[in-house]
C-alpha cells in the first residue's frame, strides 16, 4: 500500500460518530459565518496545537525560539494541564499537533503525553529538528503511538544545512531518522509516518532533488517542500528563493516585495483549530508567535467555555469584518507546502 494512503487511512480510522458529528457542526458554522458575515460557532475544534516548550537547541534566523526574541516567558508544558484538556476534548478532537515553538523532545514528559493522547485514539503529530532521537528515544517514540513525525531537514550538506539551522548538525538529523526507521521495522509498526520537511530558501533551493534522493535512501515516507515565512520581506531577503513556486512573495515593479496571496476576510482556522501555549494560553493561530491575541487562560476556565467566549467570538467577528486590520494576519499565506 502507498505510504501516504496508509497514513490517510490511519487518520480516518480515528473517526468516531461523535467526532464526525462535531466536525459536521464545525463545517456548518464556518459556512454559515462566511455566507452571513455573522460569526457563529457550533461544536469544538477538530485540531489543536499544543506547545510542549519554547526552548530550542538551534538558532534559526526566522524563528522566535531560535532568535531568543520572545516577549513571553519560556517554559515547559505541565503534564497535568495537558491531560485535563485532552480529557475534556477526547470525544471531539481528531488531530493533535505537539508543536508551536521550540523543540518538543526537550520536554522530559513529551512522549508520555503523546502516549496519553494516542491511547484515546487521537491522531498525534510533532515537528522536530531530530537532534535528540537517540536509539532509546527513537524506540520510545515508536512505542508511544505517535502517528506522524515531521523532521526538519533544510539541506543535504552540513554547509547548506547550517546556513539556516544555525548550530545544528546534519549527521545528527540523519542518525535520528535512521533510528526511527530501524525501530519501526524492529517493532513492526506502521507509525510514525516520517516526513522530511524541507524549508525552501535561496541557500538550499539547489538541493531539492538531493533531499528527495536522501529520503528515498533512508526509507523516509514523504518529503514536504515548505515555503518560508519571512518577517522583514518588503525590501527583499537573502532567504527568498529564486524559484517562484517556492516563494510566498512576489517582486513588484518598484523593487519591493509583496505577499502573493490575497488576504480574504475569512479564515477556516478560527473555526476548526487553535493553539495552546506551554503555560495554558489559548491563541487563535500559529502566526501569533508571541501570544499577543490571547483568548483566555485554561488555568482559569474550561476549554469549552473559552472556545465559546465573547472574547473569542469578538475576534472572529473582527476577522470576518476586516482581516487586514489584524496584525498577525498581514503576513499570512495559505498553501505553504508543495508536497513532493
Amino acid at each position: 500500500m502507498n505510504r501516504n494512503v496508509a497514513d490517510g487511512l490511519n487518520f480516518v480510522s480515528k473517526l468516531t460518530v461523535n467526532r464526525a458529528w462535531n466536525a459536521s457542526r464545525v463545517v456548518f458554522s464556518y459556512i454559515y459565518s462566511r455566507l452571513t458575515g455573522n460569526p457563529k460557532i457550533v461544536g469544538l475544534p477538530i485540531s489543536i496545537s499544543f506547545e510542549p516548550t519554547t526552548s530550542c537547541n538551534l538558532r534559526c534566523p526566522e524563528c522566535p525560539s531560535g532568535l531568543r526574541s520572545f516577549s513571553r516567558p519560556t517554559g515547559m508544558l505541565q503534564e497535568r494541564l495537558f491531560k485535563e484538556i485532552i480529557d475534556e476534548l477526547e470525544d471531539t478532537l481528531m488531530y493533535l499537533l505537539f508543536y508551536f515553538q521550540g523543540e518538543p523532545f526537550l520536554h522530559t514528559k513529551f512522549l508520555d503525553m503523546v502516549q496519553y493522547a494516542s491511547e484515546k485514539n487521537i491522531y498525534t503529530a510533532t515537528s522536530t529538528n531530530a537532534h535528540y532521537l537517540t536509539d532509546d528515544v527513537a524506540r520510545k517514540t515508536v512505542e508511544s503511538g505517535l502517528d506522524r513525525l515531521i523532521v526538519s531537514i533544510d539541506g543535504t550538506t552540513q554547509e547548506t544545512y547550517q546556513s539556516y539551522r544555525v548550530g545544528g548538525k546534519l549527521d545528527k538529523v540523519i542518525e535520528g531518522t535512521k533510528n526511527i526507521i530501524k525501530w519501526k521495522k524492529a517493532l513492526k509498526s506502521r507509525t510514525p509516518h516520517v516526513v522530511f520537511q524541507f524549508l525552501v530558501v535561496k541557500p538550499n533551493e539547489h538541493q531539492i532533488e538531493e533531499v528527495k534522493a536522501l529520503a528515498k535512501r533512508l526509507e523516509v515516507d514523504e518529503v514536504g517542500l515548505k515555503t518560508a515565512q519571512i518577517y522583514e520581506y518588503e525590501h527583499g531577503s537573502k532567504l527568498i528563493p529564486t524559484i517562484d513556486k517556492y516563494s510566498r512573495y512576489r517582486k513588484k515593479a518598484d523593487g519591493t516585495y509583496a505577499i502573493k496571496s490575497k488576504l480574504l476576510n475569512h479564515c477556516w482556522k478560527m473555526w476548526h483549530s487553535c493553539v495552546i501555549t506551554w503555560d495554558g494560553k489559548v491563541v487563535p493561530c500559529c502566526f501569533d508567535k508571541d501570544a499577543h491575541h490571547e483568548m483566555g487562560q485554561l488555568q482559569e476556565t474550561s476549554f469549552t467555555e473559552l472556545w465559546n467566549s465573547p472574547t473569542y467570538n469578538s475576534f472572529r467577528k473582527a476577522l470576518v469584518k476586516s482581516r487586514s486590520k489584524i496584525e498577525m494576519c498581514r503576513n499570512c499565506t495559505e498553501g505553504t507546502k508543495v508536497w513532493a
